[in-house]
């Protein structure tokens, strides 16, 4: 046997091992291949898929969703719904006007639009604004570029790190006032870059919507390609019947202007429903009152954006709509009639110094059976002057002493509180209580006089006793000649039981009238006096001379007797409309009518006693009836006069008497109600309110052809 070499074995095992390892080596490679060109197919696979499922089963969605951030909608206002009277005539319409408009893309800077607003300053002609401010026009000055960088370099190192709107309130505050000396051509373009600059991203504005030229409109089109957001539009300004007289344009309200925009007070509210900051709204009455029919339904437009976020073009996709129209209760020639009545007669008494310290006069007719408000006027007068101007408002706005008017309540919480039952008898005598002056009636202040009187006698000739003597009633006394009254005089429960009386026919409460800002008139809290607690405030509530009531309140008063007991809410708005073919009035979309707020809490026999002294008021044969000088009215009327004695604002020393009448016609039928308030004369006139109520009732007779 060969003896066997060491080194040699060693050498054939490295050998052997060598080549087991390269064999195992290429094994595994083509594994790990194999498995990586798998997972890289499946990969691709699934994105093939995927981009086939977006391209082909999604394909639609994707191209809106791009399409959707390169074009938006913007929404333009549409005109308000017109207001015409109850024959139709329009009151209140929409002028429309030509105008040039500005939408702001959402990444206009104002370098932007200084350029657009410099550019547009050559085409059109836009007068300076002469409310242009000095912060205007620096910031026109600092929109330019080379100026924004040359103030920059006056801000000191501490402003250049300050906040973004605090720096360049600092900008603003180096710009010298010699640099913004503006001639009138840059005055010019200064104001136009203020209205574009006042747009918020997408939305809109007008550069000018008055005086526009059709030039001015034809030269905005033909360089449309280098105004981006620039384009003609219209604008509309509400206008006014010229024959339109006064009172009626004082109902009818206001709107804000662009400028003006949303009140304050409501924007917050107004924004939740739609409108926009700069919208124009309704700011006072009817325009206030029925805002949400009259508005307009804006207009829509889809606006196109290039890769710059600037406008490409602009096309309307859904037409705005006017808003809806309002037909009024009132007869503008009726309305027209009463203002000249009371005009007349109370210019009479300021002529004659009667009316020196009167502060007014006012008038209310209404239908009692619908509370449709006929007419409503007034007029104020100031006492260093002898002219009249209109304040029709003030029929619900302002508040005096009623006098005897209100008997009829007074009456009613006698029947209410069990103190008398039907046609009571009671004496007329002059009430003389411990610690107060005698109160009684104008006919009989003689003490020891008695006279007595049923309910409908005591309404006839006016009877402050009688009236008195229902709240002594309602205490649970009888007069005694200078009696002390009881505690329960001064308190709020007895007030509170006759003021009830007197609020079921609406005096003390809002008649609810369709008009924002009206007065619920002023109930006293004063429970007495130190000397005889309730006893002089409580008795005079009784017959008119503590509370006060506007000249609406008690046209509803004189409305509720009128038909029966039931309170229905006055309105001066007929029906909501819609708009026929070509704008104007539509078909009715709502009936407005007044609400039955309550019903007097008496008997039918109990209040046909309260009509049958309104009636004799007018048709009695005593000497001391009221109202006898309406009986010749040409529709037969019921009234109820009252007198107040009353002391003029600012004059103490001064004694006055405010003359009121309330009356209804024809008093079996009646269709027509109305109250007259003269308040503070130098003599009771109570002719003069008897005039003006048969003229108004003669007036509503030949107007509207009642027999």
């Amino acid at each position: 046997m060969k003896p066997t070499n060491p080194l040699k074995k060693f050498f054939e095992k490295l050998k052997l091992g060598d080549e087991k390892g390269r064999n195992q080596n290429r094994s595994h490679i083509p594994f790990r291949l194999n498995f990586l060109f798998f997972v890289i197919f499946g990969l691709f696979v699934i994105l093939v898929t995927r981009l086939g499922y977006l391209q082909i089963v999604n394909g639609d969605k994707m191209k809106a969703e791009i399409k959707s951030s390169t074009t938006i909608t913007v929404k333009e206002n549409a005109p308000r719904g017109v207001i015409y009277d109850a024959k139709g005539v329009a009151l209140v319409n929409n002028q429309a006007n030509p105008a040039i408009t500005f939408t702001r893309g959402n990444m206009m800077e104002g370098k932007d639009i200084r350029d657009l607003a410099d550019k547009l300053n050559t085409l059109i002609n836009v007068p300076a604004d002469e409310g242009l401010t000095t912060r205007d026009k620096k910031d026109y000055w600092l929109a330019n570029q080379k100026n924004l960088e040359a103030a920059e370099e006056r801000l000191s190192f501490k402003e250049k790190n300050l906040d973004t709107s605090n720096e360049y309130s600092k900008l603003v505050d180096k710009v010298k006032d010699s640099e913004i000396q503006f001639d009138e051509n840059q005055l010019k373009a200064a104001t136009i870059f203020k209205r574009m600059n006042a747009a918020s991203a997408l939305s809109t504005v007008f550069v000018k919507n008055e005086g526009v030229t059709d030039e001015e409109l034809a030269v905005v089109a033909e360089h449309a390609a280098d105004l981006p957001g620039v384009s003609t539009g219209t604008d509309w300004d509400r206008s006014y019947n010229d024959d339109l007289d006064g009172s009626l344009r004082s109902i009818l309200g206001d709107i804000t202007t662009e400028k003006q925009g949303l009140p304050a007070e409501e924007a917050e509210a107004l924004l939740k429903k739609g409108y926009a900051r700069n919208d124009r709204v309704g700011n006072s009455y009817l325009e206030k009152q029925y805002e949400e029919q009259l508005q307009g339904k804006k207009g829509e437009y889809k606006v196109t954006l290039n890769q710059q976020g600037n406008i490409e073009k602009q096309q309307e996709v859904k037409k705005g709509e006017k808003g809806s129209n309002l037909v009024l209760t009132i007869n503008t020639e009726f309305q027209k009639k009463v203002e000249d009545i009371l005009r007349k007669h109370f210019q009479s008494l300021v002529d004659s110094g009667v009316a020196k310290y009167s502060p007014g006069a006012y008038a209310v007719a209404m239908n009692p059976n619908t509370g449709e408000v006929y007419a409503m006027t007034g007029f104020k007068h100031d006492v260093n002057s002898k002219t009249l101007t209109e304040n029709t408002l003030g029929t619900i706005t302002n508040a005096f002493v009623p006098g005897s008017v209100v008997k009829g309540g007074t009456i009613t919480a006698g029947y209410e509180s069990g103190a008398i039952s039907g046609n009571d008898t009671l004496i007329d005598q002059p009430i003389k209580l411990g610690g107060t002056a005698q109160k009684s009636s104008i006919y009989n202040k003689v003490l020891g006089n008695q006279i007595p009187l049923n309910t409908v006698q005591a309404l006839e000739i006016s009877s402050n006793a009688y009236m008195m003597q229902i709240v002594l009633r309602m205490l649970g006394v009888q007069y005694q000649y200078d009696m002390t009254l009881p505690e329960i005089a001064s308190s709020k429960e007895m007030y509170e039981k006759l003021r009830k009386g007197l609020a079921e026919y609406g005096m003390g409460v809002k008649t609810q009238i369709d008009l924002p800002n009206e007065s619920p008139g002023l109930v006293n809290d004063q429970f007495g006096t130190d000397q005889a607690p309730g006893a002089g405030n409580l008795l005079d509530l009784s017959f008119g001379q503590y509370d006060t009531y506007t000249p609406m309140q008690l046209a509803q008063y004189a409305a509720t007797v009128a038909n029966g007991g039931t309170r229905i809410s006055p309105h001066v708005v007929k029906g909501i409309y819609g708009n026929n073919d070509s704008g104007g009035l539509g078909s009715l979309q709502q009936e407005i009518t007044g609400k039955k707020l309550n019903q007097v809490n008496i008997t039918p026999e109990q209040m046909s006693i309260i009509r049958e002294g309104f009636y004799q008021a007018v048709h009695g044969t005593n000497p001391y009836t009221t109202a006898r000088d309406l009986a010749s009215a040409k529709l037969d009327p019921a009234a109820k006069t009252g007198t107040a004695e009353t002391v003029p604002d600012g004059h103490p020393d001064v004694n006055t008497i405010n003359s009121n009448l309330v009356a209804y016609a024809p008093h079996d039928k009646p269709q027509i109600a109305i109250s007259v308030m003269l308040p503070n004369l130098d003599e009771d006139h109570d002719d003069t309110n008897k005039a003006i109520a048969k003229d108004i009732i003669d007036a509503f007779a030949d107007t509207y052809g009642v027999q």
